[in-house]
């Protein structure tokens, strides 16, 4: 009887992971990891590049914020996809330089006087925020309970819409042509609409596999076509440097200032709700239960990552709402791919010419492929807000007003021209202003009312969560 049930406990079939968990082959983790810093380049270099520019520093001094951002993008995401003790959600979320903090940080560095005496200020301010990120993070997560579907899927979709602009910018040529001839040329569209046309059809005609690797697909054909017009330029990668490392503390130690420190904690405790949001959207992708333990943990990777940022000359870090589209159109969910973009980054960090090389990428063929990876981020947040019932007005009024005061900052900025640049700092930004208004009407119409909201049902998601991540179709 022994034998026989030792016997049948062998023949039980081998419980498959959850496809968040699942460590996929080596060459499926370069690819899909490769894709990933495709997706994520551009918009991990802005900021520092944004930052340099502001403070006047020079362009070795760009060069070398760049590789240390690059490097540390790549430590941090392989801690929150990871994880490590307490730290990290064990999601397929890849971490970024947060948008919300140029403005701030570019008040405080032009305050301290610019230059790289304005960076030791701004990194006082930087490492101070992120510690205190990491220790309110159990605390915040305790909140989870006032960020019902309404609030997440109102944030998410201001996320989506809030980025499409950006993508925008790129498919027309950068935003550094603005106000140039050159800027909305035909030519610049045209690499756009193609590369956005090719990924739509690697996804409609294409076998999953290949259909996983679209955007990725859609950016090294378009690269190469701009480059047989003479468009694509690969001049730096041979002026760049062979390996650069970034060391603690590269312009001296950082210094410590009272308004400094209150304008970045105000930043992050925003970057929290976003981060918030983006761990339910890659739940609500990947058919993962999320709880408050897992968002605590996603917020300490915040946390940690920003104090390793200030050390090493780098800024604060949040989940990239770019690669949680990339997520949800390859339809790869393994946190191991992600992890495989972090050694990437690393890579990157210290190779300046392999980083040269992928920022090669034109503005145009990027915008195309950033389009679709930013409105998948809306279809997330509208995917959410399909759990709402919106024929209710309270719930409707949350969303449309929230919706009028993202765009605010984007369709009327001389609105804030006349605040106090520490008002400024914190409420020009689409993000920040109708996350703050989606939580605060909220509070107002249903909890202080003590009115029942409507919670994600989990166990329901996970249940649907039997589809196959590389065919779709379910599983039996």
């Amino acid at each position: 009887m022994a034998r026989d049930s030792r016997q049948s406990s062998r023949q039980l079939p081998r419980q498959r992971p959850h496809p968040v968990d699942e460590l996929l082959p080596l060459p499926k983790l370069t690819l899909y990891g490769f894709q990933h810093i495709l997706a994520f380049y551009a918009a991990a270099v802005i900021v520092p590049v944004l930052l340099g520019n502001a403070l006047g520093l020079s362009e070795q001094e760009l060069v070398y914020l760049i590789n240390a951002d690059l490097l540390t993008c790549g430590v941090a995401t392989i801690i929150q996809a990871l994880g490590i003790w307490k730290v990290g959600a064990r999601l397929p979320l890849v971490q970024g330089v947060t948008f919300t903090a140029v403005s701030p940080m570019v008040a405080i560095g032009l305050g301290a006087g610019g230059g790289t005496a304005g960076l030791l200020v701004v990194y006082g301010a930087v490492i101070t925020a992120g510690i205190a990120t990491f220790l309110l993070a159990p605390f915040f997560s305790k909140l989870v309970k006032y960020f019902p579907p309404v609030v997440i899927g109102t944030i998410l979709t201001i996320i989506g819409l809030t980025l499409i602009p950006v993508g925008l910018q790129d498919a027309a040529g950068g935003a550094h042509l603005i106000g140039e001839p050159a800027y909305g040329d035909p030519k610049n569209l045209a690499y756009a609409l193609g590369t956005l046309v090719f990924i739509l059809a690697v996804v409609r005609v294409g076998k999953p596999f290949l259909s996983s690797l679209a955007v990725l697909m859609g950016l090294v054909l378009g690269t190469a076509v701009a480059w047989m017009f003479g468009d694509a330029h690969f001049g730096a990668v041979q002026d760049a440097d062979w390996f650069g490392v970034t060391t603690p503390f590269h312009y001296g130690m950082p210094e410590f200032e009272l308004l400094p420190i209150i304008a970045m904690t105000v930043v992050m405790l925003i970057t929290m709700v976003e981060t918030t949001g983006d761990v339910y959207a890659i739940g609500e992708i990947t058919r993962k239960k999320v709880d408050s333990d897992t968002v605590a943990r996603a917020l300490r990777a915040d946390g940690a990552a920003t104090v390793l940022g200030g050390v090493l000359n780098s800024f604060p870090y949040v989940a990239f709402a770019e690669n949680i589209g990339l997520v949800r159109m390859s339809r790869i969910m393994s946190r191991y791919v992600v992890v495989a973009a972090g050694v990437f980054m690393i890579v990157l960090g210290v190779l300046p010419k392999a980083g040269s090389l992928v920022a090669a990428i034109p503005h145009p063929v990027l915008g195309g492929a950033a389009i679709s990876m930013f409105g998948m981020v809306a279809a997330v947040g509208i995917q959410i807000l399909g759990k709402v019932d919106l024929r209710e007005e309270r719930n409707a009024l949350i969303l449309a007003v929230s919706l009028g005061a993202a765009l605010l900052p984007t369709t009327v900025a001389p609105f804030f021209d006349g605040m106090p640049d520490d008002v400024r700092a914190v409420l020009d930004s689409g993000i920040t202003l109708g996350g703050l208004t989606a939580i605060i009407l909220n509070l107002f119409f249903n909890v202080f009312t003590r009115r029942k909201t409507t919670e994600i049902d989990w166990d329901d998601i996970e249940e649907d969560g039997s589809a196959d991540p590389y065919t779709g179709a379910a599983a039996r």
